[in-house]
């Protein structure tokens, strides 16, 4: 009978993109808004504010995610069409080459032989991209996939401080949309620990210590320029 096995590394790719989208969401934003509200501007001149770093920072995400993801599949692209010339014009020393890399992870030399023989004959760019190159299925490049994922994400983030702002008068925004920022924070590590089979209390006490930082230090700006402004 066939067995079939889902893991969670699968999930790598856009859970990667997406844990990054949201928490720079809510981090950026939650930041934006307090070091402008610290700075003494009103309720409209903190929510314009928000709005509009919320979709700088979705664009400037897909962008960054594209370009940087992108990068990763040319390089991988080049290295396939690398290890395709020197199948096609050394394949005797190509499977000597993979026959060492079995022997290293615990074969005998006999059998590794006969694995690489049998693997090169039915796939043998395949055999050499996931063990020599290290390229598989689950760690190939999709630029698009997150590029969406971080911009969506991100905008989700993004759009839980914004709406705390709607909800807060500006006396009490300060104090508003630091407590509810921690809170998502910690959800979204909750999450991303839960999706990925990761300790929660590590998880929740990483995203929330930056997230403390970076407000903190934004707020301080803008308190700051706030004053001698």
């Amino acid at each position: 009978m066939t067995h079939f096995e889902k893991h969670r590394t699968e999930r790598i790719g856009w859970l990667r993109a997406a844990v990054l989208g949201a928490n720079d969401g809510i981090v950026s934003t939650a930041s934006l808004v307090l070091g402008v509200a610290a700075a003494g501007a009103d309720s409209a001149t903190i929510l314009l504010t928000g709005v509009a770093g919320l979709v700088a920072g979705a664009m400037s995400m897909a962008a960054g995610e594209y370009v940087s993801v992108s990068s990763q599949a040319d390089t991988e692209r080049a290295d396939l069409a690398r290890e395709s010339r020197e199948l096609l014009n050394s394949p005797v020393q190509e499977q000597a080459e993979l026959t060492e890399i079995y022997v290293s992870r615990g074969l005998e030399p006999e059998l590794a032989s006969k694995v690489a023989t049998q693997l090169m004959k039915h796939d043998a760019l395949g055999a050499h991209a996931r063990d020599e190159l290290g390229i598989s299925e689950i760690s190939t490049a999709r630029p698009i996939q997150a590029a969406f994922a971080s911009a969506a994400t991100f905008s989700l983030g993004a759009a839980l401080p914004l709406l705390i702002v709607l909800l807060f008068p500006a006396s009490g925004l300060m104090l508003a949309v630091s407590i509810s920022a921690l809170l998502f924070l910690a959800l979204l590590g909750f999450l991303a620990a839960k999706a990925g089979g990761a300790p929660v209390i590590v998880a929740v006490s990483r995203v929330t210590f930056w997230g403390v930082l970076a407000m903190c230090l934004t707020a301080g700006v803008g308190a700051l320029f706030g004053v001698a402004a």
